[in-house]
Order: C-alpha cells, then structure tokens, then sequence
C-alpha cells in the first residue's frame, strides 16, 4: 500500500511539476518591451530651426514620441522621395505639393488619414474648399453622386457620401497661390489705382508702359504673354483659363482655348499695345529692380524680393478677375503620411497637431522673426488675422475662390507638372510665332492625356490574349 502511494505522489510531483513549466509564470523571460515612436519628417522650404518651436509644443504634449524634421533640397526631391519610399528607407512624413496627389496615389506612396484621428467633416470644416479638393477623394465621390440619376438632394448626398467614405490624403502647410505684386510708387506716380478686372488690369498696364523713342520698353505695365522670362506664366495662363467660361484646361483645343492663348501672348505681341517683350531680365529681377508695375508670383516671392531690394516699395492684391465670379490660382504645399511608416497613427496625429490653430500661429510667428511674414494660414477660422495686411492679406483673401490643376510652377517634379507646363510652353510659344493657336492647343489636349494617363489614370487592364 505505502509502495503504492510513494509512486502516486512522485506521479502527481511529475505531472505538477510538467503544468508549472509548461503554464506558470517566467522568471526568466524579460518583459516585452515597447517599440519607441520615432517620426522622421522630410520638409521642404523651412529649415530645421523654424520648425523647432512647434516640435518643442508637441514633445510637451506628446512625450512619449520623438519628431525628427530635416529639410530636404528640392533638387529630384519628388523622384527621390517615391524611390526611398518604395525602398523601404524613406520618411514617415513628407512634403507633396497640392497638384501632386494623385501621382502619389497612383504610386501607392500614401497612406490616409485613420477617421479616429482626421474625420472628413472636420477636415472640410477646418480648410478652404480647394484643399479638400486637392487632399482628399471628394472630387473623386463628387462624380459619382453627380452621375447617378436617382438621387434627388445630390448636395446632401455628396456631404453624407463623404463623411461616410471620405479619404483624407495630406494636410496643407498654409494656404498659397498667384497673386498681384504692385509698385507702389509707380502706381502713385501715374494716379492709378490697384486693378480689380483684367480690363482695368490691360488699361493699367498699358498707360505705365515707358518705351523710349526706339520703342524699347524701359518701364513694363506688367511681366506677363512670354515663357521664357515670366516666371510663374504657367500659374498665369492656368488661372485665365480657370476663369474663361467655356474654356477647358484640360482640353483646351477649341475656340475658348485659343482665346485665353491669345488674350495672354497680346501683352508681349501687339506692338502698339505690348507693356513686356523678351529684352527683359527674368520678371522677379526686372519687379525687384522697380522697372515693373504688375508682377505675379506666389507669397514666398516676397521674402526673395526683400532679399534682392530692400528699398523696393511695394503690396499685393488679389489677382483680377472677370466678371461674373472670383476664380484664384492654388499652388501650396502639405504634408502625408508614408504608405510603408511603421507608426501611420502617430503620424496622422502629429499632422493634425501641425494644422491646429495653436502651432501654425507658432510657426508664423518663428517665420516673421526672419522673413516679411510667415506662411499664410490654411485654416478658415485664422483668415480675419491676416485680412487687413498689405503683404499676406492677398493670399487668405483668396482662400474660398481658389482652384487648382496641373499646371504649377517651379515644382521640380520632373513628372506631372513639368511634362504638363512643357506642352503649354509649346502652345503659348507656337501661337507668339503666329501659328493657328487651335492647332497649337490641340496638340497640347493629345500630350495632356498621355501625362493623365502616365501619372494618374488607373493603368488600363490588359486585353486577354487570343
């Protein structure tokens, strides 16, 4: 009996001793330990020291994770910001420009906004229309409401679709567009107010035209009708186009097309009526040496302008309009998440961080330390603070009448924007060297699909062999 009991108890011990092993508590198993969350941000424009107050802003909220921003050259910045990302080795956060989503997208080099952190209403309520346009799938959802037959309120069905199935692709760093830089102290000389038309715009700027006997422009009305030293004339020609009803930019072979290439190349080409011909230095060279009354160009030019002449008096208006509505050129920047960041959640919410009414005013403010005026803000409910200033007022001014396409300058994408820009160059200067500009344009409609299709449209789904 004893002999039997000896071998239950060394079973039990056994079996007992097995379960402990096998499901008691490790003591030498360390604890897991949690991964550090480390966001590396590829900014362009501003270095390292302006972004350091709103980095410091939200280490206090956030001190569990580390931003690391370094600024990046624009030099290949697009090509090579795609080819680390598919690699593996790029950033969490980067810069895209507002005409380049859906290059990125087709790509497959962003990922949206989680709507734990980023809801689609709260984004369209933050940010003017034209950011919700160029960030998100809005236009995308826009055309299938507008499509569908059956849907009587296709207003409250479009807003409803979007806050159900919304995607939110990049947030805009500040709000900017083309806008009318003035000489002020040619205008005042000439008692000639700032133009609010194009019609008082051509006036305006013919009556300041100086030419001196040989008929060489010495004063110009305005940097506008070439290519080659207007800088910024794509942002130009791609806002005429935007306002001339009936005119399609994005098959612009017709007789609306042919009327906005004309309107533009008149101002270098009608002798009697030229206020800019080829003569001239680059056009922010000639504006910052005070031989120009009109110049157009993005807020960052500004600062540059300051740089080259600090005496050179001047403001910045709004762009002129035709009648009827308020049409402005968009060209900014804005920042997205990486389709292959390890942390895609805490980056949405640095972004978000980045977009409050609280860190873009810090960043304003570091850029004013340094520069005329910082970035103007992107956010609707900060508009009012800037309205009434003579340099950036014009940019918020024009934040609910902004539109945007593919025609923006100085991007350096060597992609869809340069290619683009290159087939309207040939049209603009096909038609100054008195080509049909019907013909011209339509050339430009046949290279506008070959880019749509190389950098945006889906790949076609190939034919299944016979």
């Amino acid at each position: 009996m004893m002999k039997y009991l000896i071998i239950g108890v060394l079973v039990f011990a056994v079996i007992a001793g097995f379960l402990f092993w096998k499901f008691g508590p490790s003591f030498s198993k360390k604890p897991e330990e949690k991964i550090p969350v480390v966001i590396n941000v590829w900014g362009l424009w501003e270095d390292e020291s302006l972004m350091k107050p709103a980095l410091d802003e939200y280490k206090k909220i956030k001190p569990e994770v580390s931003v690391n921003y370094k600024f990046q050259s624009s030099q290949n910045y697009r090509t090579r910001t795609q080819t680390k990302i598919n690699a593996m080795e790029g950033p969490d956060i980067y810069m895209i420009n507002n005409a380049w989503t859906l290059m990125f997208l087709k790509s497959g080099s962003i990922t949206p906004a989680p709507k734990e952190v980023f809801t689609p209403q709260e984004f369209s309520q933050t940010f003017y229309q034209v950011v919700r346009d160029d960030f998100t799938n809005y236009l995308e959802i826009k055309t299938a409401v507008d499509s569908a037959s059956n849907i009587a309120d296709k207003n409250k069905a479009l807003q409803d679709e979007f806050n159900a199935r919304g995607k939110i692709y990049a947030i805009p760093r500040g709000i900017d567009g083309l806008a009318l830089f003035v000489n002020t102290d040619i205008l005042s000389a000439a008692g000639i107010a700032v133009p609010k038309t194009w019609n008082e715009f051509r006036d305006a700027a013919f009556k300041l035209t100086v030419s001196d006997q040989s008929n060489i422009i010495k004063t110009a009305g305005a940097s506008i009708g070439l290519t080659g030293n207007v800088d910024h004339w794509s942002d130009i020609l791609g806002l005429l186009f935007l306002q001339q009803p009936g005119a399609k930019i994005d098959t612009p072979g017709d007789g609306s097309g042919a009327d906005v290439l004309r309107f533009y190349i008149d101002f270098a080409k009608v002798s009697d009526k030229r206020v800019w011909d080829n003569t001239f230095e680059p056009s922010t060279q000639a504006f910052a040496a005070g031989k120009v009354a009109f110049y157009f160009a993005p807020s960052w030019r500004a600062h540059e302008l300051r740089q080259i002449n600090p005496q050179l008096n001047f403001r910045i208006a709004p762009v002129p309009q035709l009648a009827g509505k308020n049409v402005a050129w968009a060209n900014y920047w804005g920042y997205t998440v990486s389709s292959k960041s390890k942390f895609p959640k805490e980056s949405w919410e640095f972004l978000k961080f980045l977009t409050s009414a609280e860190a873009e005013k810090i960043l304003y403010q570091k850029a004013s330390e340094t520069r005329l005026f910082g970035l103007p803000y992107s956010r609707v409910d900060l508009q009012k603070e800037l309205l009434n200033d003579p340099l950036a007022g014009a940019f918020v001014a024009q934040g609910p009448y902004y539109k945007s396409w593919y025609l923006n300058s100085d991007t350096h994408d060597q992609g869809l924007n340069d290619e683009m820009v290159k087939y309207y160059e040939d049209a603009v200067n096909a038609a100054a060297n008195n080509q049909d500009p019907v013909s011209s344009l339509q050339t430009t409609s046949k290279g506008i699909e070959q880019v749509l299709d190389k950098y945006i449209r889906p790949n076609p789904i190939a034919s299944p062999s016979k």
